[in-house]
């Protein structure tokens, strides 16, 4: 089931307080992803995230992804002290309720040349469009939560690309067919985003 974020024009997979399991664009809009050209601590992520949709004319409500880099696992007292700041900015921009949060969130703990704090990599925001090709991000670890809550455990060994900037509608396919359903795409959509 999702519901609707209407302030940034996406519904949303509903799932744990600090992210949602994925988004997708309302008709008449898309996702568009950006890329930084280096990982940037959290804090000056989000501001230069805030400036850049606002350049673009849009409102703040109308991020729903961002990608992250983290220099390893969080325990699970860290993990929530983590969120809890997350969460704060996200309550600032009139996304984050208390309760529930529509923005999707990947978390990675690159093995080469981690991060020496949490980081962003990318975002996504909603903007408008002509195009009728549905847009939707997933959340690392979707899979899994389709069928558990609970926080996925793993870390992968691939370093970020050094190249940034805009890039392709973002279209993120992991294999849960649960999540790309309940967005109303399918792996067709899912797949020929990928090549896109």
């Amino acid at each position: 089931m999702t519901r609707e974020f209407s302030a940034g024009n996406y519904r949303f997979i509903p799932s744990v307080f600090q992210y949602s399991a994925g988004a997708a664009a309302d008709d008449g809009y898309e996702i568009e992803r950006v890329r930084f050209d280096r990982l940037v601590p959290l804090a000056e992520g989000f501001a230069q995230a805030a400036k850049f949709i606002q350049e673009a004319g849009r409102p703040l409500t109308a991020f729903c992804a961002c990608e992250l880099r983290s220099p390893a696992a969080f325990s699970e007292e860290g993990f929530r002290a983590f969120n809890l700041h997350y969460v704060k900015t996200l309550s600032e921009w009139g996304i984050f309720d208390g309760t529930t949060n529509p923005v999707a969130r990947s978390n990675v703990c690159p093995e080469i040349d981690p991060p020496s704090e949490p980081s962003f990599y990318a975002f996504s925001f909603t903007r408008p469009t002509g195009s009728k090709t549905p847009s939707f991000v997933i959340a690392g670890g979707a899979g899994r939560r389709c069928a558990s809550r609970q926080r996925p455990r793993w870390r992968t060994g691939w370093p970020p690309s050094a190249s940034a900037g805009r890039t392709r509608p973002a279209c993120r396919p992991i294999p849960c067919t649960t999540s790309t359903t309940r967005l109303s795409t399918s792996w067709f959509v899912a797949a020929r985003c990928a090549r896109a």
